[in-house]
């Protein structure tokens, strides 16, 4: 796998707690681990969202596996680790890890969705 620059950024954040307003924040972590052919990037990451009493309401991770959709060819056999729950109660669905960066952009562009959504109710 390329070099990926993110990666460090990625690190660096690992234990923040962030901040959103009006009880809500976002959590991040991410350690280096061995690379295998489920986490070729060699990065173990959890990137959540949660609700004011603490509940998660966005993840991003990869760790645990996930089954694909039965609408996905071979999906019995498939697995895959990284993946997002959509919401609190979301089993997961895949997400494809590009890069370190192209990671936090897709998490902190989704945060301010779910965010300007519980907004608006």
């Amino acid at each position: 796998m390329k070099s990926d620059p993110g990666i460090e950024t990625l690190l660096d954040l690992h234990g923040q707690i962030i901040d959103q307003g009006s009880g809500y924040w976002v959590k991040l972590e991410a350690y280096r681990v061995a690379p295998t052919a489920e986490v070729p990037h060699g990065i173990r990451y959890c990137l959540t969202l949660h609700e004011p009493y603490g509940k998660r309401i966005l993840g991003y991770d990869n760790a645990h596996a996930i089954k694909l959709p039965k609408k996905f060819k071979y999906a019995g056999r498939r697995l895959t680790f990284d993946h997002q729950h959509r919401h609190a109660t979301d089993q997961g669905v895949p997400y494809e890890f590009k890069d370190a960066h192209q990671l936090l952009a897709d998490f902190f562009a989704e945060v301010d969705r779910v965010l300007s959504e519980v907004r608006k109710r």
